[in-house]
């Protein structure tokens, strides 16, 4: 988390290996694959929802599975869409779509950022616990602009801020963290001030 500008995109790009008009030097040691969904869906308009989820298996030489395909689909409120092509779908749609071709990688380390920004509350709820169940074993560094969401569903918080990281702490709740609850609201208070810093 932090404030626009503060590098977090910088971060995950520098981390992913992918280029970014920001310096750095140094060394970042990480595993040889790591999963990327962009903040723009980045769906190829000429190929169906379907092809768009396998196309990085695609691009890697690799038989995308069918049935995982679907199953991504399915788990991302996609199931029936297979067929479609990106210009028919909302934004929230298209984004859901992205969501399961990052799902679809089974890296290792997966960089997500702003996964959830263009879904309705209730559908963001939900893709929350998607994600968070299917990766389950699996490293996950996500930006977000919305502290509720950062609470909700992570196993740490880092703010950047000024150049520098500092870590929030958690409620003692697992995560998926029920934000009614008392610990996890004045957490959500503190998390607030925290990133306005």
């Amino acid at each position: 988390m932090g404030a626009s500008g503060a590098g977090k995109t910088t971060l995950l790009r520098t981390l992913s290996d992918l280029p970014t008009a920001a310096g750095f030097s140094g060394c970042v040691t990480r595993p040889d694959r790591i999963g990327w969904m962009a903040q723009t869906d980045l769906l190829q308009p000429h190929l169906t929802v379907a092809a768009n989820v396998a196309l990085i298996d695609r691009l890697a030489g690799r038989r995308a599975d069918p049935a995982r395909i679907l199953s991504l689909l399915e788990a991302t409120g996609l199931d029936g869409f297979a067929n479609r092509r990106p210009a028919t779908l909302s934004g929230g749609q298209r984004q859901r779509v992205a969501l399961a071709r990052a799902l679809m990688q089974a890296a290792p380390v997966l960089a997500l950022d702003e996964p959830f920004s263009a879904l309705d509350p209730a559908t963001r709820a939900r893709m929350q616990e998607t994600a968070r169940r299917a990766l389950a074993g699996c490293s996950v560094l996500m930006v977000t602009h919305d502290p509720a969401e950062a609470l909700r569903i992570a196993d740490r918080i880092l703010i950047l801020s000024g150049g520098k990281v500092t870590e929030f702490p958690l409620p003692d709740a697992a995560p998926l963290r029920d934000l009614t609850e008392a610990g996890t609201l004045a957490a959500l208070g503190r998390l607030n001030l925290a990133v306005q810093q």
